[in-house]
């Protein structure tokens, strides 16, 4: 059974003394029924990994290069240096605002392997695509690119996050059966490029205007293995909330 993983993105919010006090409130009461984590912005990332005892801390992206003339960027090596071992990476906001690439986001994938770091790589249509019914088609799409060229075995370590862009931050929210049916269709991909041994160990969220209310029902699809959670993660009462309603 594929326990679930559930990770706030905080994406750029919080200084590093509102990270301080939302670990506080909220890592003492994390239970061990899911992965739990955030995603912090770089500056607060070594204050919540020194003290997070519970809560899994994850960057909110890296480079795919090693080292190098890249100025502002960071490393896989720099992350580790600090305890790191998350990285969210092809979010739709690093794509719609700062050129991300199917390219790219595989290049970064390889990279955050080949360090040992556990990669939450993040696909979704647009509300254009999706009225057009092209949500398959564009999730299989960005599946296949983002994980081309890694292997069977390192896939298993692999987290999906389906994030329509649509609800994104709109207070919009994909059904329970539309969220799932397109988990569905990931995991199919995946078995169609992997096998299915290894699709079937793949842990797959959903992510888009998640509320604590739902987030049960959500993962009681057979396809839904957690949720990146946008908003509801950046207040501690509703992230603790999720906690308590997951059971």
């Amino acid at each position: 059974m594929r326990k679930p993983v559930i990770f706030g993105n905080w994406k750029m919010n919080k200084t590093i003394a509102e990270t301080v006090e939302f670990i506080n409130a909220v890592d003492k009461e994390v239970k061990d029924n899911a992965d739990w984590g955030i995603g912090v912005p770089y500056l607060a990332l070594a204050k919540a990994k020194e003290l997070a005892g519970n809560l899994n801390i994850a960057a909110e992206n890296m480079h795919f290069k090693d080292n190098g003339a890249y100025t502002g960027e960071v490393s896989a090596e720099m992350l580790k240096e600090i305890g790191i071992e998350w990285v969210i990476l092809g979010h739709s906001e690093r794509r719609q605002y700062f050129g991300e690439t199917d390219e790219t986001v595989n290049a970064k994938t390889l990279q955050a392997l080949k360090n040992g770091l556990t990669p939450i790589v993040c696909v979704g249509e647009t509300l254009e695509q999706f009225e057009a019914d092209e949500t398959e088609n564009v999730v299989r799409t960005q599946t296949a690119a983002a994980l081309k060229d890694v292997c069977p075995n390192c896939i298993k370590k692999v987290v999906i996050a389906y994030e329509p862009v649509w609800a994104i931050g709109t207070g919009k929210t994909a059904t329970n059966e539309i969220a799932q049916n397109v988990c569905a269709i990931i995991r199919d991909e995946l078995a169609k490029l992997f096998g299915q041994e290894a699709a079937d160990a793949v842990r797959i969220q959903y992510g888009g205007s998640v509320k604590p209310e739902g987030i049960k029902t959500l993962l009681e699809q057979p396809d839904i293995d957690g949720a990146l959670v946008g908003g509801a993660s950046l207040v501690a009462d509703s992230y603790i909330a999720m906690i308590e309603n997951l059971g």
